[in-house]
C-alpha cells in the first residue's frame, strides 16, 4: 500500500475493477496555510472573497482523476459563495456525469452547509440522513451502485468536534453500514484512528482502515488524520496517500481499490461529454 509522497500512477487498469476513492473537506475554498489564517481569514466564512473562484478551479484540476469524490464544508449557493453550488461548479469543471448535494444546514442567503458525491459511476439510489447530535446540521450521505445481484455502499459524513456526539454518530454509522456486504465510507471524522469512539466504529462493523494514521490536518503542518476512507476487506487497498494540497485546511486523502468480480462498476472515462444528474438528497 503506497503512503509515501508519489502520487496514483497514470496508467491502470481500464476494466472497472478498480475505483479511485478521494475525500477531501474543502472548507469551502478557503486555504489556510498558518495558525492565525482561523482569525484573519475567519471572514471568508461570510462573506464572498475575490480567490475563492481560483481555488475552486484549481481544486477541480485536481479532483478529475478520481472516480467517487467525497465532498465536505462545502456550500449549496449562497452569499458567501456568491452564490455558485460548490458541488455543482466542481462537478461541472472536472467532468463528473452525476453529482449529489446533501445541506445539513440551510441558513437561507448566508450560508449553505453541505456534503457533496461526485461520481463517475452512476449509482443507482442515494439518500441523506441526519446524524444524531445536540447540534443539528451533522449528516451522511449513503449512495448504493448495483452490479447484478450484488452492490456497494458509499458512505460520506461530516461528523461533529464533541466526542459525545461523534459516538452517538459513529454508532449510528455503524448501524447502517452493518446491514451491507461491501462498503465503503469516508469523510471528515474530526478524530483519529486511536480514538475510543473511532475503534469502537471498527469492533461493531468489518470495516477496515489503512495500516497506520495517514495526516490530514492541518494543511501546512499535518499532524494528525482526521479524514478517513473505510472499506470492507472484500475491497481491497492497493494504493493509499495524502496530497500536500494548500487549497484547504485539510488535506485530500485518497485510496485506490480493487473490487470483487461480482462489482465491476462502469467508471468511463474523464472529461467526456455528459449529462449531468444532479439531485438534492
Amino acid at each position: 500500500m503506497q503512503t509515501g509522497p508519489h502520487a496514483f500512477d497514470t496508467t491502470r487498469d481500464s476494466d472497472g475493477s478498480t475505483l479511485r476513492l478521494l475525500s477531501y473537506n474543502i472548507q469551502l475554498g478557503i486555504a489556510y496555510t498558518r495558525y492565525h489564517h482561523y482569525l484573519t481569514r475567519s471572514w471568508r466564512h461570510v462573506l464572498p472573497f475575490h480567490g475563492r473562484q481560483g481555488n475552486l478551479d484549481s481544486i477541480a484540476r485536481f479532483i478529475d482523476d478520481f472516480d467517487i469524490v467525497a465532498l465536505q464544508e462545502a456550500d449549496a449557493g449562497s452569499m458567501r459563495s456568491d452564490y455558485v453550488n460548490q458541488v455543482e461548479y466542481l462537478a461541472q469543471s472536472a467532468g463528473f456525469d452525476n453529482w449529489y448535494v446533501q445541506t445539513n444546514r440551510d441558513l437561507g442567503n448566508i450560508a449553505k452547509h453541505s456534503l457533496g458525491l461526485l461520481s463517475r459511476p452512476r449509482p443507482s439510489e442515494v439518500a441523506g440522513y441526519r446524524l444524531p447530535g445536540r447540534i443539528p446540521g451533522r449528516g451522511v450521505m449513503l449512495a448504493r451502485y448495483r452490479c447484478g445481484d450484488s452492490s456497494l455502499l458509499v458512505g460520506i459524513a461530516h461528523l461533529s468536534l464533541g466526542i459525545r456526539a461523534r459516538r452517538l454518530q459513529l454508532a449510528y454509522l455503524a448501524r447502517q453500514v452493518s446491514l451491507h456486504e461491501h462498503v465503503i465510507l469516508m469523510g471528515d471524522f474530526n478524530c483519529r484512528i486511536d480514538s475510543v469512539e473511532f475503534q469502537a466504529l471498527l469492533n461493531d462493523t468489518h470495516l477496515c482502515s489503512p495500516e497506520r494514521e495517514l495526516n490530514t490536518f492541518p494543511s501546512w503542518l499535518p499532524k494528525r488524520g482526521l479524514d478517513h476512507i473505510l472499506v470492507t476487506p472484500e475491497l481491497v487497498v492497493e494504493r493509499a496517500h495524502v496530497y500536500a494540497l494548500a487549497y484547504s485546511d485539510h488535506l485530500p486523502i485518497a485510496l485506490e481499490i480493487r473490487l470483487p468480480e461480482q462489482l465491476t462498476l462502469d467508471v468511463g472515462s474523464p472529461r467526456r461529454s455528459f449529462e449531468m444528474v444532479a439531485r438534492h438528497v
